[in-house]
């Protein structure tokens, strides 16, 4: 009984000073959890370093086009990008002549997007247009994420170029990450306001589509996707620019 006397006696008159440091300040308190890079966050330049060809490409466009008019921007990942693969005719037939700069990558997620807005020379250029289809890589964020990450895409497209009227794309249907996707779309399009931002919805234009191979098995796919199921082929970006071409030309037209 006494030793537990002295005991608590010990703890209140010395506590104080087991809980200090060595010099005498107070513990420092223990380290934060290090998070995960959010959705809003610049990703840093790793992944271009590892796969330098679509960065290179798309600098190479940049080149291209320094000191030109630029009037539509188009902003997003491998989809985007591929607007100059299976895309190209209708690329060419619709964009080119309207001085359209593609500014996707290959696998971009919406950090990549912001990255290259940090790092990328976009001075000199001046779209009347920012068509932004971004979000189906982040499959490791939540639909609230990723809308979150689209929503500062579009922020940073604005602060780049003053003025500029967003055309946001919805995410396509994809077999990788259908139901996050669409969960995303709900959000994001809320985020228009049809004066600086316009919702274009390509989901109801690319119903489910069964096919049957010579094996007698089924494959699920979308109307307008590869054999991927997840880029469109040469006939989706024939739906994207069927259905965008309205909205577009009348925001350029009023842009004059």
């Amino acid at each position: 009984m006494r030793s537990g006397f002295f005991l608590l006696i010990l703890l209140v008159t010395f506590g104080p000073v087991f809980a200090q440091t060595p010099s005498g300040a107070p513990a420092a308190p223990a380290p934060a959890v290090s998070m995960s890079e959010d959705s809003t966050t610049p990703a840093m330049n790793v992944r271009y370093k590892g796969k330098p060809g679509p960065w290179k490409a798309l600098q190479a466009r940049m080149a291209a086009i320094k000191g030109q008019p630029c009037d539509i921007i188009f902003i997003g990942d491998s989809i985007t990008d591929r607007w100059l693969a299976p895309g190209k005719a209708v690329w060419d037939k619709y964009y080119a002549p309207r001085h359209a700069l593609n500014f996707g990558v290959f696998a971009d997620t919406t950090q990549n997007v912001l990255w290259r807005f940090d790092n990328v020379d976009l001075t000199g250029l001046h779209p009347k247009v920012a068509v932004i289809l971004i979000g189906t890589n982040n499959t490791k964020d939540e639909p609230q994420q990723i809308a979150d990450g689209v929503k500062a895409v579009m922020g940073r497209t604005q602060a780049a170029f003053p003025g500029v009227k967003i055309i946001l794309v919805s995410i396509m249907p994809n077999q990788r990450a259908q139901d996050k996707m669409m969960a995303t779309d709900a959000i994001i399009k809320n985020f228009a306001d049809n004066q600086s931002v316009y919702w274009l919805d390509l989901v109801p234009l690319m119903p489910p589509v069964t096919t049957t191979k010579a094996d007698g098995t089924t494959d699920m796919n979308w109307k307008g996707l590869g054999g991927d199921h997840l880029h469109p082929d040469a006939s989706g970006y024939q739906i994207w620019a069927d259905a965008m071409e309205p909205l577009l030309s009348q925001l350029l037209g009023s842009s004059k």
